[in-house]
């Protein structure tokens, strides 16, 4: 958090960290500074935020270096020019873990840091803080006091030095280099930071609880799609009872319609079967007439 450091010096050596990347393990820069990452849980929780919320915001690239309280070198020479901002972004920076950021190594210093304010914050510090990032090539630095619900910002100008940015312009301003707007800060520990797709950064528990939030929303959706499915299911089978039913009806109409119309052709055989009786019994009267009148004629008649 300090500027100003003044580790004993030794000598150089080197280690691998994370696959594919080199950092330089020189002894003569220290990795702590012996001091709390934070002067109290307010200030502590919104470095958390700041440094969680662009984690997440660049968790698809692999070239933005994110940390927290991470001492930076400026001279590969002199250990003691080094600050530790509270939060830094470095871009064209592999990611992966340091022990340090070691600006000769880089190749670059980090392009924007955030410090959060601390009451054991002091006026000539912070001067000290604005004047390292200025001096070593800072392009944005935002300090922000969530207790006294204010901040500050300065932008690296024509000119090639951090200039102000005006208080009018912060509540809603845009970083040109993260595209990150920063909202609500006059409002007390009311700061929100939002990344280019309008999402807000959030706590690590407000995210454990929209993480759990979607769970049981998942849940919820997936035993109404089970209740669906059940409905559907019922439904289907009402629906083939109903045709299997509707099947059987036709069947029934066509088979009876069936009957009715042998029951006509019955009738209508019955009908010419009286008809060839009546005709045959005719015919034999008329024959048995004719008969008798032939026997009378030959005078054969019965007595």
């Amino acid at each position: 958090m300090s500027t100003a450091r003044r580790p004993k010096a030794s000598a150089t050596t080197t280690r691998a960290v994370g696959t594919g990347y080199i950092d330089p393990d020189d002894p003569r820069f220290p990795t702590s500074d012996g001091k709390p990452m934070a002067d109290s849980t307010t200030q502590f929780r919104w470095i958390v935020i700041i440094k969680e919320g662009l984690d997440a915001l660049y968790a698809d690239r692999d070239d933005v270096f994110v940390a927290g309280d991470l001492l930076w070198y400026v001279d590969r020479n002199d250990p003691r020019i080094c600050t530790a901002p509270d939060v830094l972004v470095a871009f064209g920076r592999p990611r992966g873990d340091r022990r340090s950021y070691k600006q000769w190594f880089e190749e670059t210093p980090p392009h924007v840091v955030f410090e959060v304010h601390s009451h054991t914050n002091t006026a000539k510090r912070m001067r000290e803080k604005l004047d390292f990032y200025d001096r070593y090539g800072v392009e944005e630095y935002y300090y922000y006091d969530p207790e006294g619900a204010w901040l500050q910002g300065w932008s690296r100008g024509d000119d090639g030095r951090l200039e102000p940015i005006p208080e009018a312009r912060l509540n809603g301003w845009r970083s040109p280099r993260l595209e990150v707007t920063f909202e609500n800060f006059q409002i007390k520990e009311g700061l929100i930071l939002r990344g280019p797709d309008g999402e807000p950064f959030k706590t690590f528990g407000e995210v454990v609880q929209d993480r759990k939030a979607a769970i049981r929303t998942a849940e919820l959706e997936a035993r109404r799609a089970r209740r669906e499915r059940r409905r559907a299911n019922r439904q289907t089978q009402r629906a083939d009872a109903e045709s299997q039913r509707a099947d059987q009806a036709e069947r029934d109409r066509d088979h009876i319609a069936r009957a009715r119309d042998q029951a006509e052709r019955d009738r209508d055989q019955a009908e010419r079967d009286r008809d060839h009786i009546a005709r045959d019994r005719d015919e034999a009267l008329a024959r048995a007439e004719r008969l008798a009148a032939r026997l009378r004629e030959l005078g054969m008649e019965e007595p």
